[in-house]
């Protein structure tokens, strides 16, 4: 590829800076938020004031940095935490160590566009004729969070699988199967999306099914009204038509203007509406996506007419139109021929799993995994390496709080022989380890904090402060019971304790609503230090994302018959921040080694 340079040497030197400076202020982000009034975690870590770390995290500049105590009172200091107390002394410089150390700063993703550039060069290179595909919107059933990442990603799955020459494509952690039917949908790959839940998998295939009936719908409609309009429309007949609107009905299409169906439609669709996709992700209000996806159809997608004309009477512009649509007819028989569908299967998958058990019509496949949940992806990746019939991989990891660590000993335990971090030789030799709140803190989103999307603040300082008060009143504060989310329901501070008290099966009589309501007014002055404190851990979130990313790239880097192997920016941080994907490309005659 001419896009990547960067060789497993290179890899493990930027791997090393950055586990240089995560050796510094990884206590930072390993401190539990549960216990920072209990343990007294701002004193401890922290040797400024959190106005300072406020105005230094949120001024966006450290070009022109000035310290923040006289040269002549500063300590000695490596990325701002002095070496004598290992406290942090110097905001601006731990900020700016923190850009420099994350992804962006270190210069080694590649950017989609250039991806996508370099496989279409090597196609066009290899007389390999670039497939053309009919348009089909994912926003009419959607969010757009999930509409962009489905977007983004099938089209760079597309290419690898043409690259590669295969029509088989295997999601792993499909979910509720967007991925897998907009590939199927749209690109005529034969899809097999392998998810756990038995439920997913049941949702995927009847919306899958719902989605490929309409899709056709969708497509008919849009080259109907192509046609009709390239044969019977002259130019001046389209300006009458933007004027007054088709059948006398003012607007109905009026160029890019709202268009107002009749009355029959509005019942055809009313009556044809039986969609109803659930999106992923909680804070996105899904909108009622029969109505928008079905607004798109009209009438005489479901009652087709077009009159028959004679041969002779064709123009020769009409004569080649249908020629070319012939050719696309035969184009999508082949692709049906091919058995271009979506496949749900239930299964829990391991690096272990055979492939061949769950798919008996198994050929050479690019593996995906859009957001696989902790293990499922270095999983992913070891399959990857694993098995010959998997020609190319593209992973989206997640929810970095749920990956094992084989060096966390008094941690979450590895349910499989093997665990997700680290995936490399190279760290595995150094006995890496993060840390669960470390990873927790992983999952931040740096660039919507920035926009004022922060982090719910409130929720956070009165678990800590019951903290507190379970130290003071209760001899089990220690216990392996969840407080869980009860501060959704709580109307306050005093309301939400007492639900937890509850919750945690302790005598809430032990302290009256004002003794409660002491603790909150006594620690309210105090929350400007946890505000500051978090977003230090926001700060850090991408080096520590980072890291685990550079693992999953230096362990492609290691596989011998992996030619080709990179981390790409797939998606917009703000829409969707787990934005990297892990790609790597199989080592034959079709493909250059990088």
């Amino acid at each position: 590829m001419k896009s990547s340079s960067c060789s497993l040497t290179e890899i493990q030197q930027q791997i090393d800076e950055v586990t240089r400076f995560l050796s510094i202020t990884l206590n930072i982000a390993n401190a539990h938020t549960v216990e920072f009034y209990t343990h007294d975690v701002w004193k401890r870590f922290v040797a400024v004031s959190p106005e300072d770390v406020l105005l230094a995290v949120g001024s966006g500049n450290h070009q022109q940095r000035e310290p923040q105590h006289r040269r002549s009172e500063q300590p000695s200091t490596t990325f701002g935490f002095c070496n004598d107390t290992k406290r942090l002394v110097d905001t601006q410089e731990l900020v700016q160590a923190a850009e420099e150390h994350s992804l962006p700063g270190l210069g080694l993703c590649m950017s989609r566009e250039n991806l996508l550039q370099d496989l279409r060069d090597m196609r066009s290179e290899s007389g390999t004729p670039e497939e053309t595909v009919a348009a089909f919107e994912p926003d009419e059933f959607m969010t757009s969070k999930k509409s962009h990442e489905v977007q983004s990603m099938s089209e760079v799955v597309a290419c690898l699988a043409q690259h590669c020459g295969v029509n088989q494509v295997i999601d792993v952690g499909s979910g509720k199967g967007y991925l897998s039917s907009f590939l199927s949908l749209q690109y005529a790959l034969r899809v097999y999306g392998i998810d756990s839940s038995s439920t997913n998998t049941h949702g995927a295939q009847e919306r899958n099914r719902k989605l490929k009936k309409f899709s056709k719908a969708y497509q008919k409609h849009t080259k109907a009204a192509r046609t009709q309009a390239e044969a019977t429309h002259s130019p001046q007949e389209e300006l009458i038509e933007k004027k007054t609107g088709l059948n006398g009905d003012e607007d109905v299409f009026s160029g890019n203007g709202p268009r107002i169906r009749s009355q029959e439609e509005e019942r055809v669709l009313t009556s044809s509406s039986d969609i109803n996709p659930t999106v992923e992700g909680r804070s996105e209000q899904i909108p009622e996506t029969d109505e928008l996806f079905l607004s798109a159809l009209s009438v005489d997608v479901i009652q087709p007419a077009s009159p028959r004309v004679p041969p002779s009477q064709l123009s020769a512009e009409e004569r080649e139109r249908r020629k070319r649509e012939n050719l696309e007819r035969k184009a999508q028989s082949r692709a049906d021929s091919t058995g271009a569908v979506f496949s749900p299967l239930t299964s829990y998958v391991t690096a272990e799993t055979e492939l061949r058990d769950l798919i008996n019509e198994l050929e050479d496949a690019v593996m995906v995994g859009l957001h696989t949940c902790g293990d499922l992806a270095p999983s992913t990746l070891r399959m990857f390496v694993a098995k010959p019939e998997l020609a190319a991989v593209c992973s989206v990891g997640c929810c970095y709080h749920l990956l094992s660590e084989e060096f966390d000993h008094g941690g979450q335990k590895c349910l499989q022989s093997v665990c997700g971090f680290p995936l490399s030789q190279y760290l595995r030799d150094q006995s890496c380890f993060c840390g669960r709140n470390a990873r927790m803190s992983a999952c931040l989103a740096l660039e919507r904090v920035a926009l004022g999307q922060g982090i719910q603040m409130e929720s956070l300082f009165y678990r800590a402060v019951l903290h507190v008060i379970l130290r003071d009143h209760y001899s089990s504060y220690k216990s392996e019971k969840r407080v869980g989310n009860v501060y959704s329901k709580a109307k306050s501070f005093v309301d939400y304790v007492r639900r937890a008290l509850r919750r945690l099966e302790l005598d809430e009589s032990k302290l009256s609503d004002s003794d409660i309501q002491d603790y909150h007014n006594t620690y309210r002055v105090r929350m400007d230090e946890m505000h500051a404190f978090n977003m230090l851990k926001v700060t850090l979130a991408p080096c520590i994302e980072g890291l685990i990313l550079l693992d999953r790239l230096c362990y492609l880097k290691e596989q011998e018959d992996v030619s080709f192997s990179a981390l790409v920016q797939l998606f917009d941080p703000l829409l969707s921040p787990r934005c990297y994907a892990v790609i790597g490309l199989k080592n034959d005659g079709k493909r250059t080694t990088s």
